[in-house]
């Protein structure tokens, strides 16, 4: 992991307007179950499913950047209320680009959370980047942020309250309907 200061963090935290993960080995722990017919299951965690509840609380929009086209993965993001779903995304950077170009919108309004070799490039360019705990090294190296929790069991939220206290939010405030 990048030594970057708290204050350098928050700075970044500043700016950011979407987060973006990736699924398998991030939303879940990287196993796939396939039958006959294909894919079969995916192991989601319900702890990272708040974690996309307080971004919209917040008035942070996510999104999910993937290179697999799944029912399952789609049927996920349907029911988490995702606001940006990119799947089929050979080069995750290009397509965030384009996500981007369309919104007016910079890396550095993005934050993104991944695990594996097709990550390092877009963590490298987005303005916040986390890695999971089981992240590959080269993932690590590049990541702002290294979360303690692996991947499908709750890195994704931990990166997401990580980011709310780098903006100033107060998690309990929105518990309390008070934000």
């Amino acid at each position: 992991m990048m030594e970057i200061s708290s204050d350098i963090l928050r700075q970044k935290a500043q700016d950011i307007r979407y987060f973006f993960t990736d699924v398998d080995g991030t939303l879940t722990d990287g196993t796939v179950y396939y039958s006959s017919e294909g894919e079969l299951l995916k192991n989601f965690s319900l702890r990272d499913g708040t974690g996309f509840f307080l971004l919209r609380e917040c008035g942070i929009k996510s999104g999910i950047i993937t290179t697999e086209q799944s029912l399952i993965v789609a049927k996920r993001a349907e029911k988490l209320h995702v606001d940006v779903y990119l799947y089929g995304a050979l080069h995750k950077v290009e397509s965030i680009q384009s996500f981007l170009d369309k919104n007016n919108l910079g890396f550095a309004n993005i934050a993104y959370i991944g695990d594996e070799i097709n990550d390092v490039r877009l963590l490298s360019e987005c303005g916040l980047s986390f890695a999971v705990a089981d992240a590959d090294s080269r993932v690590k190296k590049v990541a702002d942020v290294v979360c303690q929790q692996n991947g499908g069991a709750g890195a994704f939220r931990e990166a997401v309250e990580i980011l709310l206290e780098l903006k100033g939010i107060d998690i309990d405030n929105i518990i309390l309907g008070k934000l």
